[in-house]
This record gives structure tokens, C-alpha cells and sequence, in this order.
């Protein structure tokens, strides 16, 4: 199991975070991914990546809730950082458009993500995108980019049908994590196209978003790598295999993908 998307920089992890790797390595999990989301985390992801450089893989990003009155200050300091440590990179992330909380910021989301796509472009590293009510803004900007070589990863996706076949098609994963066990969640349905052919298990990437968004049965707890089990099983029902051939699939998928 590769954990594609997970916070644990996160001061939640601080007091046993030890406990933590080991409960992970024991689980099953072979490597965790660990994006940033603004500069102070930069420093925070790429200090437990090396400490833990066979098992976790950072990835180096402003996240729009970020995005503020200083953003071209934030890129203008994470941007040498990305450069110095390219090698250790899996990504660009987390980047992209959340229009939820507040759109104050709207255009200047819009311009940080269109610059961190540049460093994807610029780098030659995939990117993991975070979308929250804007999905035509989204879709609109990687159609852009994604005819120049982007590729990377629509962090937790619970779009529509047809919102991930045009992901799909432009070369676009699928990150997929607790909220497929929710019980008010259609992805299963979306997944399984519902009568129509069902989403390609090779753009099926396997994450957590810990430590938040923890399936059902530990919702509500804080989240871990281990839980993408249930994220499996819940795929085994989709797509009618056992977990062994979801493992495999997405493990594949992850090291094609981030070049692990």
C-alpha cells in the first residue's frame, strides 16, 4: 500500500509519531507521501522526509486556503526551496482552487496555481491538486497545461462522472480516500459508471488526506495510513476484485506516476 496523500507533519503526530511509523510499516503501508501546504510546512514536511527518507517522499506547495494578501512572498520563498531539493520531490502539492470558505482571494488562487504549475512544468514533476466548488476554474486552467506534459493527481476526488472521464482523458489520477465509506457518498457509484463503463482502476490512486477525513469505521478518529484498507475494500466492492489486485493496481499506478 502506498499512501499517495497524508499530512503527517501535522503537530497531531507529534506525540507518538515514532509509534506511528512503525504501526504503519507493520500495517502494510510501504511508503507515505507528504505534501505542504504553505512555507512554514515546507520545512516541516522536508524535515520528517529526511529523517525518514526511505519511507516518506515530500512534496512542496502553497495550498489556496493560503493563498492571501502575501502569497507572492510565500512562492517567491517556497520556489528556491523547490529548486534546491527537486530530487526528493514527488510533486508539486498541495496546489489548486477552493472557493468554499472564502473568495476573497479568488484571482489570486487562480494566479498561485497557474505559477505552480509553471514549477511542474518547469521541474518535470507531477502535481496534486486540491479542488473545493471549483471545478470549472480547474478543469478550464489544466486543459492549458495538460496539452504541455502536466500530469498529477485530482487530490480526493467525489466529482462527477463525467468530470473524471475529462480528467481521465486528459491523462489525470484519481486520488481516493475515506470518503468513499461515507454513507451519504455516490463515489462508488461514480466510480462504477452506474450502467456506464466504469472509471479505469489504472488512474485509481490510494490516500488518506490523514490525519484527516478517516473512513468509516474510525471516523472521527484521527487518520492514519493503515485505514486505506478500508479504502481498498470499499474498491474491492466497485470493482468486483479482491484487494490484493486493488493493492497491486494503485501501487502501480503510484510508482508510475510519482517515480517512486
Amino acid at each position: 500500500m502506498i499512501d499517495t496523500h497524508a499530512h503527517i507533519d501535522d503537530e497531531q503526530y507529534a506525540s507518538d509519531f515514532a509509534e506511528f511509523l512503525k504501526r504503519q510499516r507493520e500495517g502494510g503501508v510501504e511508503q507515505i507521501l507528504v505534501p505542504a501546504t504553505n512555507l512554514a510546512s515546507c520545512h516541516s514536511v522536508l524535515s520528517v522526509c529526511r529523517q525518514n527518507s526511505e519511507f516518506c517522499r515530500p512534496a512542496l506547495g502553497l495550498h489556496p486556503e493560503d493563498v492571501k494578501a502575501d502569497w507572492q512572498k510565500q512562492l517567491a520563498d517556497i520556489y528556491p526551496i523547490v529548486k534546491e531539493n527537486r530530487e526528493q520531490l514527488c510533486a508539486i502539492g498541495e496546489i489548486g482552487l477552493d472557493y468554499y470558505w472564502d473568495t476573497s482571494y479568488k484571482v489570486e488562487q487562480q494566479a498561485a496555481f497557474r505559477r505552480q504549475l509553471d514549477w511542474a512544468l518547469e521541474f518535470d514533476l507531477p502535481v496534486m491538486i486540491h479542488n473545493r466548488e471549483a471545478t470549472a476554474d480547474i478543469l478550464t486552467i489544466l486543459d492549458e497545461y495538460t496539452r504541455r506534459g502536466l500530469r498529477g493527481v485530482f487530490h480526493c476526488f467525489t466529482g462527477s462522472y463525467e468530470t473524471a472521464m475529462h480528467l481521465i482523458k486528459e491523462g489525470m489520477y484519481l486520488g481516493i480516500g475515506g470518503v468513499i465509506t461515507f454513507k451519504n457518498s455516490r463515489l462508488k457509484e461514480t466510480l462504477s459508471g452506474n450502467g456506464r463503463p466504469a472509471i479505469p482502476l489504472k488512474r485509481i490512486l490510494l490516500e488518506t488526506d490523514s490525519p484527516y477525513m478517516a473512513p468509516v469505521p474510525m471516523r472521527g478518529k484521527r487518520n492514519e495510513s493503515i485505514y486505506i484498507k478500508y479504502v481498498m475494500e470499499a474498491l474491492s466492492d466497485v470493482y468486483g476484485v479482491d484487494k490484493e489486485q486493488i493493492d497491486a493496481q494503485t501501487t502501480q499506478n503510484a510508482v508510475s506516476l510519482f517515480g517512486l
